[in-house]
């Protein structure tokens, strides 16, 4: 069940992304079918790779995970804007998401 999330997962971002296995695999620096072994089930990636695809998708692994986010890496960019806000500037940002969310 594990492997079968990880693969599906992968091919999800890999598809919202818009690239081919193939591409992702000479991004990440491997062989032609690299991405293609993980997709099918053959192969999972060892940890240091799983980093690695984290981070060739702009997510962390815990945002991997959570399925159930529909844009992960937008997140995480806004999460990243937001750590360099002052207190009354995060207070404001809370206040338009609340407003919007209404």
């Amino acid at each position: 069940m594990f492997e079968d999330f990880v693969k599906d997962r992968i091919t999800q971002l890999r598809l919202k992304k818009g690239v081919s296995e193939y591409q992702m695999s000479y991004d990440l620096g491997h062989s032609r079918g690299y991405v293609y072994n993980i997709s099918s089930g053959k192969a999972l990636p060892p940890l240091k790779e799983f980093f690695a695809i984290c981070d060739y998708f702009e997510i962390t692994p815990q945002q991997f995970f959570d399925d159930s986010t529909q844009n992960p890496e937008l997140i995480q960019k806004a999460v990243e804007g937001m750590k360099k806000l002052d207190e009354s500037d995060m207070l404001m940002l809370l206040s338009i998401i609340n407003r919007m969310l209404k």
